[in-house]
């Protein structure tokens, strides 16, 4: 038998932690025991994991050491700065879905179809990406060889990127998430804008960009906008390359890239759509085209599940590399 892993979820009761559970589930990671911590307002519920009712419990400072092995965070940047020490001083390996460890230079971050080998055997806080760009750097990953100079990035962010409070404010017509009705407009801010007009979601693409393809000097801009759909985020990505390129190639190169579907046949009306993503862990990508207006220059539209492939798949495939890799 192969072996088990004894695995916590930090923030159950929330919309990724909940999904992280039925990601678990769905793709049967090796679990000897499953431990879900959660608030002490949670605590004392139940949720179900491959038949059994697991009693939530509440995260505690002792909560997390041996015999746990990995766990997974989703409680928020302040619930995993200042538990998740405590777990990797117990030995606990942590992959933490907030923004609070992604640009601390000794954490990895990681897509594992991008950058697993960012994961050793001292990653005892790994973090997992913003959303909308774990599903940008997979194609841009694809397009490395042709060298990349610049990427521009235009999201349409589904309101489940704001969880339960969004998810809310598009149901019932109200503003406690967002600061304008989200039922019939779309709002250029997602985050608190920074000193230099930028959001701070817009500073998280850049930076995380950079780091998740060790490209520190990457030229990248980004303007984040929120969209009145409950589920998955669009992304219009414009890339200057260093070197010329086939389009028929790039489509190849894209299909034969791990977690890729190319939905691209303009005659058939066929490109990604946030509709058909949800549920899915796959990044689509299609509306592949030359930009014109400048030398190798390439537009692509990159849709992915936020809550699955943007959070809850993404953990877990982190996990999963550890456990292929033998670092657990």
């Amino acid at each position: 038998m192969s072996k088990q892993y004894n695995l916590a979820v930090c923030g159950a009761t929330g919309v990724v932690g909940r999904k992280i559970i039925q990601v678990l589930e769905e793709r049967d990671f090796p679990i000897e025991n499953l431990s879900l911590f959660a608030s002490a307002r949670s605590a004392g519920q139940t949720i179900d994991f491959k038949g059994e009712a697991i009693t939530i419990q509440e995260l505690k400072e002792d909560s997390l050491k041996a015999p746990i092995d990995i766990a997974i965070f989703s409680a928020g940047g302040e619930t995993s700065t200042h538990y998740a020490p405590f777990a990797a001083d117990n030995g606990v390996i942590v992959i933490d879905n907030s923004s609070a460890w992604r640009m601390d230079p000794k954490v990895p971050l990681v897509v594992p179809e991008v950058n697993s080998n960012a994961l050793t055997n001292g990653s005892k806080i790994i973090a997992n990406p913003n959303c909308s760009t774990i599903q940008s750097v997979v194609p841009l990953a694809a397009l490395k060889p042709y060298g990349i100079k610049r990427v521009v990035y235009s999201t349409y962010q589904a309101v489940s990127g704001a969880g339960q409070k969004g998810l809310a404010d598009l149901e019932n017509n109200t503003t406690n998430n967002f600061p304008y009705p989200i039922n019939d407009t779309v709002i250029p801010q997602i985050d608190v804008f920074l000193d230099n007009g930028y959001t701070k979601e817009e500073i998280k693409m850049i930076e995380e960009t950079r780091k998740i393809l060790e490209m520190p000097e990457l030229r990248v801009t980004a303007t984040t906008v929120r969209v009145p759909i409950k589920n998955s985020h669009g992304v219009s990505i414009n890339i200057e390359l260093e070197k010329e390129f086939d389009l028929d190639t790039v489509r190849e190169d894209f299909a034969k890239y791990p977690g890729i579907v190319v939905v691209d046949d303009n005659a058939k009306l066929k490109y990604p759509l946030q509709s058909e993503a949800t549920g899915k862990d796959e990044v689509f990508v299609g509306r592949i085209r030359r930009d014109e207006s400048l030398e190798n220059g390439i537009n692509i539209y990159v849709v992915a599940d936020n809550i699955r492939k943007g959070a809850a798949t993404n953990s877990v495939q982190i996990a999963e590399a550890l456990v292929k890799n033998k670092l657990v």
